[in-house]
């Protein structure tokens, strides 16, 4: 009888001599039951284009594979190339891309992806969810395992301390439910962070980048009314104050209202009353 571990992260970790790289956010998923969770969770047909970015050792990898008409694996680790290929190989509907998922154009994926299912590096997470959201128009599903903070941050409701740009940002665009928590213990190593499994649904466009601009700089100032947050950014014209405040009185806040208190759908409306000639030039970051 073989001593090599059933479970195919702990026979790759082993076999491939492979040591996880903490800077890269490497925690490999040992639990085969929490593939069944994200499998149920992304409503799998075998119709889907599926994106996962960070393949990792391939065990999700090979479980989405034969479900879907489509796999797209991206991995910026070029040393787990031979457990991800190993993974990969029974498969002729895969394709790995060994890039930066923060820098690779999803876009220009093809066939294009209709959803995404990941186990993120916690560093990317956000950014590669809000990118996907932005870049892959016809995507309508993304089931993510995410470090708890994130999943707090981006499905928060107004009001809340997690309730920020990035909750407003993925809200204009998503559905963002919070599925369930996620034990260290499905992890090797195990993570010093909770983890989280996040659902997205997509229930409209992305927001453009004007309105992205907006809801970074109402956000840059937490503690200060958002006229004066705008007021604040640079390449923000001199007369934004005024504008803004009679623009929340419009939608029905108080004219010193903060960002935080603003829902995802007053944005949008919000951008309009203040007029995009006044918006055009700011630059939050």
């Amino acid at each position: 009888m073989s001593d090599e571990p059933r479970q195919a992260s702990l026979r790759r970790l082993r076999s491939f001599g492979i040591r996880p790289n903490r800077e890269l956010g490497q925690n490999f998923l040992i639990d085969d039951n929490i593939l069944r969770v994200i499998g149920v969770a992304a409503e799998l047909d075998a119709g889907d284009v599926v994106l996962e970015v960070g393949g990792g050792l391939g065990v999700l990898s090979e479980f989405l594979a034969p479900e879907v008409s489509y796999l797209h694996v991206v991995e910026v680790d070029r040393s787990l190339e031979p457990p991800l290929r190993e993974a990969l190989e029974p498969f002729g509907n895969v394709t790995l891309h060994l890039a930066d998922a923060v820098k690779l154009d999803f876009a220009g994926l093809e066939p294009s992806p209709t959803k995404v299912v990941a186990n993120l590096p916690y560093g990317v997470a956000t950014t590669v969810l809000l990118k996907s959201i932005a870049e892959l128009s016809g995507a309508g599903l993304w089931v993510a395992m995410v470090q708890r903070e994130v999943a707090d941050r981006l499905a928060a409701a107004p009001g809340g301390k997690s309730y920020g740009a990035t909750s407003v940002l993925a809200q204009l665009a998503c559905e963002v439910r919070f599925l369930r928590k996620v034990p260290r213990t499905v992890f090797q190593p195990e993570p010093n962070v909770d983890s989280a499994l996040l659902v997205l649904r997509r229930r409209a466009a992305a927001p453009d980048d004007g309105l992205v601009a907006l809801v970074h700089a109402g956000f840059a100032h937490r503690r200060k009314a958002l006229a004066g947050s705008l007021a604040l950014t640079p390449g923000a014209p001199d007369d934004i104050r005024e504008p803004t405040r009679a623009a929340l009185q419009q939608l029905g806040h108080p004219a010193d209202a903060r960002a935080e208190r603003l829902p995802p759908e007053d944005w949008p409306r919000l951008a309009e009353a203040i007029g995009s000639g006044r918006l055009a030039d700011l630059r939050p970051r």
